[in-house]
């Protein structure tokens, strides 16, 4: 065997591939002693089926108006009510699970490379570049999120994609932040000296050995700000910024709700349901998630 091939196991993360399977089943078994973050990811993968099968499962089309209909209560044949338009609130309120899984896991694509690309860098070369990385970041970190998003959002047009990048471009901070944190303590571990001393490139050493370290951590500071996603999204249609009408979207169906919220209280109640059961869903998976991926946090 080669001084390369040798080299290159020398420096490799103590039992990477082993300690992902253990830690697999490690989880899986966790997650099963935690049945309220077990209903929290029941909940989610229930959501994740209600946006791919929304054609099917909704009862109604959700942009059809029907004024004959216009503002039923609850019943049989509307479950959740029509709204002013006389369309079906819970056909509206299964396509508008599309939208907000659609934002989630948009935002969260980008932030979550982006956010760890910046940490990590910032984290291994420390000097210079940590600290303009970082007052960058503060600068960001100094706009309240909702505030900045909503600039961001009035300065690039209303509509769900401007929605997404516009809490993109808020979201990243805390979690490069996180990065960074990690990438300092994985930056002085033996087998990232060793590379190091092998001749790995700075770029080889982010890429391979520090950034996959810093990835769990990620994963989990996602999962906890996927409610505040929602909320700021939702905040985002019902200031008419999100996604347009007719589209389905919660905080829209809210912000057309609030003026029939006396005497047809669930034309906004009923989206305000579905955020909060979703936003709640994603607060204690992301708990759970947090307790089963790192033993610091766990519960006594």
């Amino acid at each position: 065997m080669s001084d390369t091939v040798h080299a290159e196991i020398l420096v490799q993360p103590p039992g990477m591939a082993s300690r992902l399977a253990a830690s697999s089943k490690v989880a899986l078994r966790k997650l099963g002693h935690e049945p309220l973050g077990l209903a929290g990811f029941v909940i989610l993968a229930l959501l994740c089926i209600i946006a791919v099968l929304a054609p099917f499962i909704a009862p109604y089309n959700p942009v059809t108006q029907d004024l004959g209909n216009a503002l039923q209560a609850p019943n049989w044949a509307h479950i959740a009510g029509t709204d002013e338009f006389g369309r079906d609130i819970l056909s509206r309120l299964i396509y508008g699970t599309r939208i907000t899984i659609q934002t989630v896991l948009s935002v969260s694509l980008i932030v979550g490379p982006l956010g760890l690309v910046i940490g990590v860098v910032a984290g291994y070369f420390g000097g210079r570049t940590d600290a303009l990385l970082m007052r960058a970041t503060d600068i960001v970190l100094s706009f309240p999120s909702l505030i900045l998003a909503l600039a961001f959002a009035a300065a690039l047009g209303a509509g769900l994609n401007t929605a997404i990048i516009a809490i993109s471009l808020t979201g990243w901070p805390p979690i490069a932040r996180l990065a960074r944190a990690e990438a300092l303590v994985v930056r002085n571990t033996d087998y990232v000296a060793a590379a190091r001393l092998y001749g790995a490139s700075p770029l080889r050493i982010l890429f391979r050995y520090i950034a996959p370290m810093c990835i769990p951590s990620v994963i989990v500071r996602l999962t906890l700000n996927m409610a505040g996603i929602i909320l700021t999204a939702a905040s985002l249609g019902f200031l008419g910024l999100g996604a347009q009408p007719p589209a389905p979207e919660w905080g829209a169906m809210i912000s057309s709700g609030r003026k029939f919220m006396l005497d047809n209280w669930w034309v906004a109640v009923m989206p305000g349901i579905a955020i909060l059961v979703t936003s709640l869903a994603f607060n204690i998976a992301g708990d759970a998630l947090r307790d089963i991926l790192d033993p610091r946090h766990a519960r006594s």
